[in-house]
């Protein structure tokens, strides 16, 4: 589905979910069926076409890269879904602290974006998930470091420990049952009460 995407995302090296964790990610849609959904990391716009496919809900996706998303936007029209999108070209720390004083909702959650942001996302997006919402969170195992014993190479440090904490934080929220998944580059399914 959407080869054209996938083909370009090779060709331009652009970070897109992979087969199986987007297969995961389109049944964990079509499961909760969500009305809002909001993902952080619209990048070229692949994933948002894949869980739009899945359910009848509208999308606010953040992107920071303005090359990116107008290449989104572009996607989004040819594939007739931009009256589903609200496209938010900013840095995701920004558009959620504005989405969460503007008191938004959303039933399903796709975070994507920088990886060692992840932990200070989760208090705005436990804010703004409804009860017996979703958060599908991405690449949690980061290549396998986040599980790893062996000391973490400086220039990852940060960034696998930012990851440790986020999947720490949400394990210790009594409001949040989490499952975390083996799936390519770990997944973590994380259900508000």
């Amino acid at each position: 589905m959407f080869k054209e995407l996938k083909e370009y995302a090779v060709e331009n090296h652009v970070p897109i979910i992979r087969n199986e964790s987007g297969k995961f990610l389109c049944d964990e849609v079509k499961k909760n069926n969500p009305k809002r959904i909001l993902e952080i990391g619209t990048a070229i716009g692949y994933s948002a076409l894949l869980m739009l496919s899945s359910c009848n809900a509208f999308i606010t996706t953040i992107e920071k890269d303005e090359i990116r998303a107008k290449i989104a936007e572009n996607y989004f029209r040819k594939y007739e879904v931009n009256e589903r999108i609200n496209l938010i070209c900013s840095d995701a720390q920004i558009a959620l602290e504005k989405l969460s004083r503007n008191n938004e909702k959303f039933d399903f959650v796709f975070l994507d974006g920088p990886k060692g942001q992840y932990y200070k996302y989760l208090p705005f997006i436990k804010e703004m998930l409804l009860s017996n919402g979703t958060l599908f969170a991405d690449n949690v195992y980061m290549g396998g470091l986040v599980l790893s014993t062996a000391p973490i190479p400086h220039k990852q440090r940060s960034m696998v420990n930012n990851m440790r904490k986020f999947l720490d934080l949400a394990k210790r929220d009594s409001d949040f049952d989490v499952n975390v998944f083996n799936i390519e580059d770990g997944i973590a399914i994380i259900k508000k009460k």
